[in-house]
C-alpha cells in the first residue's frame, strides 16, 4: 500500500512526545492532587505572574470554556486569586494565591529534579537543541509559512 502523504505526521509526533514527557511528571502532579490543566495554569502563573484569563488560555493551550471551569475550581481550592484590572472593572487578573505560591515552592524542587533526570538520560546538548528548536518553531509567525491556496 502506498502512502498518500509524503511527510511524517508531525502533529501526531508532537502529541506522542508530549504524552511521553508528561508521564515523567504525572506522579508528581498526582502526589499534589493536581490535574494536567491545573498544573499548566500554576506553572504559567509562576513564570509570568498576574495574567488575564484570555492570556492564560493562550499560554496554557486551554479553551476558554474549559478555562472558566478550571479557574473556578482552583479558586475554590485557594490555588489562585482573582483581582479586578485597575481602570476596567469588567476585566479580571488571575494570580497565584499565597497557598498556590506555597504549593509551587513545594513542587519546584521535585519538578527540577525530574528535569535533571530527563537531562541526564538524553544529555544536556540534546535537551538544549530540543528547547531551541521548539522555541524557534513556536516563534515562527503564521505569516512566515505560505499557506496552501484553497479554491
Amino acid at each position: 500500500m502506498s502512502h498518500k502523504i509524503a511527510y511524517r505526521n508531525l502533529p501526531q509526533l508532537f502529541l506522542k512526545a508530549r504524552g511521553n514527557l508528561m508521564a515523567h511528571f504525572k506522579p508528581i502532579l498526582g502526589h499534589f492532587g493536581l490535574t494536567d490543566q491545573q498544573w499548566r495554569i500554576l506553572r504559567v502563573l509562576d513564570e509570568y505572574g498576574q495574567l488575564e484569563p484570555r492570556e492564560l488560555c493562550d499560554l496554557c493551550q486551554i479553551s476558554s470554556p474549559s478555562m472558566a471551569g478550571v479557574l473556578k475550581r482552583m479558586e475554590e481550592l485557594d490555588m489562585i486569586q482573582r483581582s479586578p484590572v485597575s481602570g476596567d472593572q469588567r476585566r479580571v487578573s488571575i494570580g497565584l494565591s499565597a497557598s498556590g505560591d506555597v504549593l509551587m515552592t513545594e513542587m519546584a524542587p521535585l519538578i527540577d529534579l525530574q528535569y535533571k533526570h530527563i537531562e541526564h538520560t538524553f544529555g544536556l546538548e540534546a535537551m538544549s537543541e530540543l528547547v531551541a528548536t521548539l522555541e524557534k518553531f513556536n516563534a515562527a509567525a503564521e505569516e512566515t509559512v505560505e499557506h496552501v491556496e484553497l479554491k
